[in-house]
């Protein structure tokens, strides 16, 4: 019975898990990216240590869950406009609210609002969702199927891993600067 709950467990959280990390990990590189061709600089300030932006993985995990091939194209592009646009806001109020800092800022863009989304960008989100959905996560999701049975092994260390580099950035960055500053 346990050893059943166990694999249910192992089944479910597995797969977000690993799409949750590529998708992370992805989203630090594209970050990256564009900060070199926009301002000239690779690593931006993360709020994590590693090579990570949870939201990047927390907005396709929750697009593969509620998009499917059958899902009709209004519903999925307003949903690829959606939760992406809805987890950068709770995401930018949750940092500044947590270490009194600005991690991005579109207040200088048109159509934002506090400064932690805007049209411009939630209309990337919507282009970003659509290729991420439909072109890249089939193939990810490929490679999951064949290290399945490693990764089944290793999700606790990954969870674990998560876990302590978002409770050590808290630690780190909470009441570090008084005042409210903008990072990136």
């Amino acid at each position: 019975m346990i050893d059943e709950l166990l694999m249910t467990v192992s089944n479910t959280i597995a797969p977000i898990i690993y799409f949750f990390t590529v998708y992370s990990l992805f989203g630090w590189l594209l970050e990256n990216v564009h900060s070199f061709f926009t301002r000239g600089i690779f690593l931006k300030p993360n709020f994590l240590l590693g090579p990570f932006k949870p939201m990047y993985g927390f907005a396709p995990v929750l697009l593969i869950t509620f998009i499917s091939p059958q899902t009709n194209w209004p519903i999925a592009l307003f949903l690829c406009f959606l939760i992406p646009t809805l987890i950068e806001y709770v995401s930018g109020l949750l940092l500044e609210k947590l270490t009194q800092k600005k991690w991005w800022d579109y207040s200088e863009i048109s159509f934002n609002i506090q400064g932690h989304i805007c049209v411009t960008y939630s209309l990337c989100w919507i282009l970003l969702s659509i290729i991420c959905v439909y072109y890249l996560h089939p193939a990810i999701e490929s490679l999951f199927q064949k290290m399945e049975p490693v990764l089944l092994y290793i999700w606790p260390i990954i969870l674990v891993y998560f876990l302590a580099e978002i409770l050590l950035a808290i630690r780190r960055h909470i009441g570090k600067n008084e005042s409210l500053e903008t990072i990136g």
